[in-house]
């Protein structure tokens, strides 16, 4: 799966699952089993380190069970402390965490955890069109999904993001440099926020 456009390409796969997941209920909805029966998080970050073998996971303070089951899928765990409580914290650590164990990343392509039906495929696609572009976004019918890659270039501007602003700041205040990668995979839209999602 992992077909770098060039050898001086080199992007970071950021797996953001450090959310409350309010909406879902008391349980942990990143632990769910999905219809095939694998856990939500972990199909997500399955997909994710598929196209990019150099990939952190942002996770919650006390969730060691999460922890140890992306760990064993080979990604880089970074733990949220109980003082990192907003959205701008976590995806800080992120790139923080990617930047310290993959130094030489030319960008970083995030993605959901409660977003495990992108294919493998369509991440590639975005990685590889972060070679030419500073910012890649896939689109299916002419509407936008995730995940979204954002050059290197682009990271101080994710750094200096606060409070619950995600990266959704950072890509809207660069639209003129939006590369939308067309495909077929109508699971760049299907995010999880309740248990009938699971369906």
């Amino acid at each position: 799966m992992h077909t770098p456009s060039s050898p001086d390409h080199h992007p970071v796969g950021l797996l953001l699952a450090a959310g409350f997941s309010r909406r879902f209920g008391t349980q942990n909805k990143l632990l769910q089993s999905l219809a095939n029966g694998e856990r939500m998080a972990v199909a997500a970050a399955r997909h994710l380190i598929t196209a990019l073998p150099q990939t952190v996971a942002v996770v919650r303070a006390g969730e060691p069970e999460l922890v140890a089951e992306l760990e064993s899928l080979g990604l880089s765990v970074a733990v949220c402390s109980d003082q990192q409580q907003v959205m701008a914290d976590s995806l800080k650590l992120g790139l923080h965490a990617a930047l310290t164990a993959f130094p030489q990343l030319t960008g970083v392509v995030i993605a959901l955890a409660d977003m495990p039906h992108i294919q493998p495929q369509t991440i590639q696609q975005v990685a590889n069109a972060l070679a030419h572009h500073r910012l890649a976004q896939p689109v299916m019918a002419g509407k936008p999904g995730h995940p979204v890659g954002f050059s290197r270039a682009l990271v101080p501007a994710l750094q200096r993001l606060e409070g619950d602003q995600g990266a959704r700041m950072v890509l809207r205040e660069n639209q003129a440099s939006l590369w939308q990668v067309d495909c077929e995979d109508a699971g760049i839209f299907k995010d999880i926020d309740t248990p009938a999602d699971l369906a």
